[in-house]
């Protein structure tokens, strides 16, 4: 805003305010949503330290199964599965690919918080860089560690614990 014309400020002010209002409702309607429908799961996801409200709900919205399929098949379903690209002779790495890109993008939000404040990921993660792992590499398994931490609170509907999630 500071490279507008002073002329448009007071307009781009009212859109911004107006844009505002409009996310703090929208933010309300999936609160009272969550809290309707699914209060029980979404109060055990959050006590996950790095997991907040905006995360449960996406998880919630984007991931249905969480809870009712393994730990292998959700994070295919993410996309957060190393998966093999090898034909032939050709042997490579594996890459995650595919997926929920949406979800993905949550989870990669909610690993970055959970690196820092939740001490067994945070151990996991640190352990996958000592070993020499690229930063990335070790982040992108600390998501699945912690999807398959959230999909085993979703199936047993039990709270987070950190003595049960060792790194």
């Amino acid at each position: 805003m500071r490279i507008s014309h002073a002329a448009a400020r007071p307009s781009i002010e009212r859109v911004i305010e107006f844009l505002q209002r409009e996310l703090d409702d929208s933010n309300a309607e999936v609160a009272v949503h969550v809290q309707r429908h699914h209060a029980e799961l979404a109060e055990a996801l959050q006590s996950v330290p790095g997991i907040g409200a905006a995360s449960v709900a996406v998880l919630l919205a984007e991931l249905p199964e969480l809870g009712k399929l393994d730990r292998r098949r959700v994070a295919a379903l993410v996309g957060v599965a190393p998966l093999n690209r090898d034909s032939g002779q050709m042997r490579g790495q594996r890459a995650i690919w595919g997926g929920r890109a949406d979800l993905r993008r949550t989870l990669y939000m909610a690993t970055l918080t959970a690196v820092r404040y939740n001490p067994p990921l945070k151990a996991y993660y640190e352990r996958l860089l000592a070993t020499g792992k690229r930063k990335k590499v070790a982040l992108v398994a600390t998501m699945r560690k912690l999807l398959t931490m959230l999909n085993t609170i979703a199936k047993h509907g039990s709270q987070w614990n950190p003595t049960l999630h060792t790194a």
